[in-house]
């Protein structure tokens, strides 16, 4: 049985992952920004769901081999960033498309998309892999025994953690951009951002090192 310092210190752990800034925020706060607070959500579903696959891979060892194959990690790493780009570029070609004269998002990009977007974006992304099978085994106890549970509950709760916080960044930051989309000119900047984003997380992704934090 876990004690009370366990929960404690992995809580106050999960929190602190969850609220730096990196990629998954990035792509949750543009899109918020861009399309408004369903596609926002629809981001952070689509980043979760993802982890959930890597919690799966670290519980059942599949991320060892993202860790230990420089090939395997790369061929993944270039596939997320070449999609990563791809977004970027498209989004930056339809620049302002997603906004209405009165300010109101169109629905031209189905919430479904952004989810799919963030669940790929998250998919092909080999240092989330690496990260949850670094990070999770911390927490196990190998004396209470079924190890590939205690990391499955341990990668679940992570998830659930950060579908709290990025709720809050997502109505935050829907919040203040309310005002600015009632400004039609406005929507083609906020499309060049998402661009601009998500070629820049392309990139970032592009040139990681499997050492790199």
């Amino acid at each position: 049985m876990y004690d009370l310092n366990h929960w404690i210190v992995f809580f106050t752990a999960a929190f602190a992952l969850n609220v730096s800034p990196g990629p998954d925020i990035a792509y949750i706060v543009s899109n918020t920004v861009a399309h408004g607070k369903r596609h926002g959500f629809a981001a952070s579903f689509g980043v979760c769901s993802g982890a959930i696959v890597h919690v799966l891979a670290a519980a059942f060892g599949l991320s060892a081999i993202l860790a230990a194959s420089a090939l395997a990690f790369s061929a993944v790493k270039w596939v997320g960033a070449a999609y990563l780009i791809y977004l970027g570029i498209h989004a930056l070609m339809t620049a302002g498309d997603g906004f209405a004269i009165d300010g109101k998002p169109r629905q031209s990009r189905s919430s479904f998309a952004i989810f799919r977007q963030g669940f790929m974006i998250d998919v092909l992304n080999p240092k989330v892999a690496v990260f949850f099978m670094a990070f999770l085994p911390q927490f196990a106890d190998p004396t209470l025994g079924h190890v590939p549970l205690q990391l499955v509950l341990h990668g679940a709760l992570v998830i659930a953690v950060g579908l709290m916080v990025e709720a809050g960044i997502v109505l935050v930051a829907a919040r203040f951009t309310e005002a600015l989309r009632r400004n039609p000119r406005i929507g083609l900047w906020l499309d060049r951002a998402l661009g601009t984003v998500l070629i820049g997380l392309g990139v970032r992704l592009a040139l990681q090192q499997r050492g790199a934090h």
